[in-house]
């Protein structure tokens, strides 16, 4: 089987091309900076510099004589250019769709996330692929992912002859992607290699936060299995357990929760942000205490799909990777420098 992924050096792109190395598989790689040079797992595949929004030329070139396109590319920075994210994400995966239909790509396998889904209400009932994928009004991310799922509603609607897969996973960790969601999610400067080494006295969090984690390696194991059963649909994929205040302190080494009110959390992550102390914006708090926990029956019973790895363990590789500044030979897995002129934020 022929396979183009898009974002392929990225997160959950490094995981799927550890786990299709060594398969009869062949890969094409897109995204904007290839790596050069880089080693498993980047090696072995056809690499091609694209940008997903700008170079449809390239794209539908790319896709052809491909059995599936498996689409990736997201962008998660820099939240200080709406514009620039909406091009990329929205604009970007329309014409990543648009080429696939061109090349005639018979299968799309579009990564969504437990992101796509409204609100739902604050206790430990569980959704399966039927909830509402219309997103959470407050975060940008959460209303393109939406967006994008609404597209490829119209597109199943007009286009039977292609295949389309929605995979959507919860936050997706892995040790390699330390460097980088610290660089996303907690600024270029800040001290990450202390976490873990110096317990926290306290830790606030703001009251009821219960979040659900995929390894990387377990999200991309259910890609592939989604990609060579040629199947079709929405599947929820997240590890077990659900982790809450107390299993966050555990791993940060906390001594002791303090509760937050949501609001306040709020108007602390808004003001931080506004004075460039970090560069994660409220919608980020309102994605995270609104989101859903997810079902995950379908890709289990359907595809045989189990993780590998536990929540609690993700958690633990991803700290440890912050913490030593690990990375890979990609781009944006770069590993993180000790000291850094840019804040990123």
């Amino acid at each position: 089987m022929r396979i183009a992924i898009t974002g392929a050096s990225g997160n959950v792109g490094t995981a799927l091309l550890r786990r299709l190395a060594g398969t009869d598989h062949d890969v094409v790689g897109l995204c904007r900076r290839p790596p050069a040079d880089a080693g498993a797992p980047y090696d072995g595949v056809e690499w091609v510099a694209c940008d997903v929004a700008a170079d449809a030329g390239a794209l539908r070139t790319a896709f052809e004589g491909c059995d599936v396109v498996v689409h990736l590319a997201w962008l998660i920075q820099p939240g200080r250019r709406p514009a620039e994210l909406t091009r990329v994400n929205v604009g970007g995966s329309k014409a990543v769709v648009a080429a696939a239909l061109a090349a005639g790509v018979g299968h799309l396998v579009h990564v969504s996330s437990v992101g796509t889904y409204a609100q739902h209400p604050h206790d430990d009932s569980r959704v399966d692929e039927s909830w509402s994928a219309a997103g959470i009004a407050g975060s940008q991310y959460s209303r393109e992912k939406a967006a994008v799922e609404a597209h490829l509603d119209e597109v199943e609607r007009a286009h039977p002859e292609l295949t389309v897969a929605r995979v959507r996973p919860a936050l997706v960790f892995q040790r390699d992607a330390g460097s980088e969601i610290a660089r996303y999610f907690v600024g270029a400067l800040a001290p990450t290699r202390l976490l873990r080494r110096i317990p926290l006295p306290v830790l606030p969090l703001p009251r009821r936060l219960r979040v659900q984690l995929v390894h990387a390696d377990d999200l991309a194991d259910a890609l592939v299995r989604v990609v060579e059963a040629r199947a079709g649909g929405p599947f929820n994929v997240a590890d077990e357990p659900v982790l809450g205040g107390r299993d966050l302190a555990l791993a940060m080494r906390a001594g002791r929760i303090v509760p937050v009110d949501r609001r306040v959390a709020r108007a602390a992550v808004k003001a931080t942000y506004l004075a460039h102390v970090h560069p994660v914006q409220e919608g980020w708090l309102d994605l995270a205490l609104g989101v859903p926990l997810l079902n995950t029956d379908r890709i289990r019973s359907e595809l045989g799909w189990a993780p590998r790895h536990s929540s609690g363990e993700a958690l633990r590789e991803l700290l440890e990777g912050m913490s030593e500044h690990t990375g890979t030979g990609s781009a944006p897995l770069r590993a993180r420098r000790a000291t850094s002129s840019r804040t990123g934020v």
